[in-house]
């Protein structure tokens, strides 16, 4: 999701928000006092985001099972994680739920360095994202299986979404009701949203009421995981309601420096406590569970050992077991948004000046407004190309002008974008130690747009936004396209300001990958269970072999549902 939401260039919403999300805290209420780590647990989780959460519920709710997460950060409790708007504030630089990292320079992006926020905390990255429910397409899953990984078909995974869900209209063939997940379509009454969706129509695609259901292809509303006007992401669904439990400790402030193997098995994982840094270590009785991320788990991996032997060697970090696929196959969605002038106000003239102090204090007494919303309530999924057999780019409108990368936010004058995003990137990037200091953070080396193919889906990205943008419905808001501007017209012009300005949509994923039994650079089976390693599986985003057509979050919780239950059933 691009950093956007209720802004100004003046950061009043920012000010006013954030001076009541933490009265007398410098921690926007993310509570960092250190809990008490037992000493031994049955099951241990490694990393409390969206995954984690999802494992802290499900491997806790047998009251036999002694369940421990250890989180980095705090409890994410703040306002602003429970504001949909705060995303605005929280995705856009450092604070405490979002680790912020940078990448190393991006060749086909001219040497920029993207931008790479990761969710720290309770919740994780759907403590601080766009809240878009978007599970993928069906044939993603289907070629998962194709490529050797029994089970995870969309048969297979289908039942784990379900099970996860309480869906916007009740229970049907896709969609589950009364699980812990609220799932909601979103709320907002500005026009223009259903404006775009009959820009897209006219433009020539179908509008589809439901992009999780049985067709995603085509235009409409975008389902999201708000529920009273209040951020519904892994700790609200999953986490809080097992934290009574006496089985269950949720550790906060707590950094996993090592995974301890002795003779082919986990026995115990070593961890910093504290602003102190206290060493401290809890033995495993049963299964480690690594769910730290895409960005983080293939580094802990390394730390502990087990990865590439000549990048390990290098770092004399002692070989524990060789998988010279940890960190490889990195994937992510990179977009590019078409702009325009409005001569009807949007999301700038709403949010200037005093209006910014008005939303925050409506938002408090009321719990909705611009404050209870994601700004991101239309979009679609498109094809390129006729032939291929599913969507390979998927379309976030957006009701304000927005800088196309970086984390600068809105620009300062009414407008809308349609950004494009890449959903099937050819190009692979890596993440690496940087040394063998557990605090340092993870080398990103993204390798962007560095096939001609991905630079194809980009050029025919911006045509598809243009033709939707010039349509009939969105000429009362439209005035004059800025960006890329009329004047880029030929394919040299568009590709060189793709390179320019094109950045991420912040959906890593793939540094730990499922693969079949012959395939050299898989990191987990299909059970998940780390090669070479008894009693350690990883379960988040980075298992994924390739990336899903759409945003990540909704899969990332389906893989640890799945995770939960091959682990219980002792598969």
């Amino acid at each position: 999701m691009r950093t956007i939401g209720v802004r100004s260039n003046a950061n009043e919403l920012d000010q006013t928000i954030g001076a009541i999300a933490s009265p007398g805290s410098d921690d926007g209420g993310n509570g960092l006092m250190a809990q008490v780590i037992p000493e031994s647990a049955d099951y241990v989780i490694i990393g409390g985001g969206s995954a984690g959460c999802v494992l802290a519920n499900r491997l806790s709710a047998d009251p036999r099972n002694q369940v421990v997460m250890l989180e980095a950060g705090g409890r994410n409790t703040g306002l602003l994680n429970v504001m949909p708007a705060g995303m605005a504030t929280l995705m856009r630089g450092p604070n405490a739920s979002n680790w912020a990292f940078e990448s190393e320079p991006v060749e086909a992006l001219g040497g920029r360095r993207m931008f790479v926020p990761r969710g720290k905390g309770w919740g994780g990255s759907s403590s601080i994202n766009g809240m878009l429910y978007v599970r993928g397409n069906a044939a993603d899953f289907n070629q998962w299986a194709q490529m050797g990984m029994r089970g995870w078909g969309y048969d297979d995974v289908l039942p784990y979404f379900r099970k996860s869900e309480d869906g916007p209209d009740g229970e049907n063939a896709y969609h589950g009701s009364g699980g812990p997940l609220h799932v909601r379509f979103g709320k907002s009454r500005e026009p223009i949203y259903p404006a775009f969706i009959a820009a897209g129509v006219e433009a020539g695609y179908p509008e589809t009421s439901d992009f999780n259901g049985a067709v995603q292809d085509g235009v409409g509303r975008y389902q999201v995981n708000i529920e009273g006007g209040k951020r519904a992401g892994a700790r609200r669904a999953f986490l809080e309601p097992a934290l009574s439990r006496p089985n269950l400790v949720a550790g906060t402030n707590v950094h996993v420096t090592a995974i301890v193997v002795e003779q082919g098995r986990v026995v115990a994982i070593d961890y910093a406590q504290g602003k102190d840094r206290v060493k401290r270590r809890i033995a495993v009785k049963g299964e480690v569970v690594l769910c730290a991320g895409t960005l983080q788990s293939p580094q802990i991996l390394g730390l502990s050992g087990i990865g590439d032997p000549e990048r390990l060697s290098a770092l004399g970090i002692p070989l524990v077991a060789a998988l010279p696929g940890v960190g490889r196959n990195l994937q992510d969605h990179v977009d590019i948004a078409v702009t325009y002038t409005s001569r009807l106000p949007l999301l700038w003239s709403r949010t200037k000046g005093f209006r910014a102090g008005l939303i925050g204090l409506r938002y408090l007494l009321r719990r909705d407004g611009l404050g209870a919303e994601n700004s991101l309530e239309s979009g679609g999924f498109v094809r390129s190309r006729p032939e291929l057999d599913r969507p390979d780019l998927q379309i976030q409108f957006i009701p304000g002008a927005m800088f196309n990368h970086g984390q600068k936010g809105m620009r300062p004058f009414d407008g809308f974008s349609i950004d494009m995003i890449a959903l099937h990137p050819e190009s692979r990037g890596e993440v690496t130690l940087r040394s063998a200091d557990p605090f340092d953070a993870p080398a990103i080396h993204p390798n962007h747009l560095a096939t001609p193919g991905d630079m194809a889906t980009l050029r025919a990205a911006v045509r598809i936004a243009r033709h939707i943008g010039a349509q009939p419905a969105l000429a009362p808001w439209r005035i004059d396209e800025v960006d890329p501007g009329p004047g880029v017209t030929e394919d040299a012009m568009v590709d060189a300001w793709t390179r320019d300005h094109a950045a991420t949509i912040f959906h890593p994923v793939g540094t730990c990958r499922m693969g079949a039994a012959d395939d050299p650079g898989a990191v987990v089976d299909a059970a998940l269970r780390v090669r070479g390693v008894d009693g350690l599986r990883v379960a988040d985003a980075s298992i994924m072999p390739t990336i899903v057509s759409g945003n990540t979050n909704a899969a990332t919780m389906m893989i640890a549902e799945k995770a939960a239950d091959l682990i219980l059933h002792g598969r």
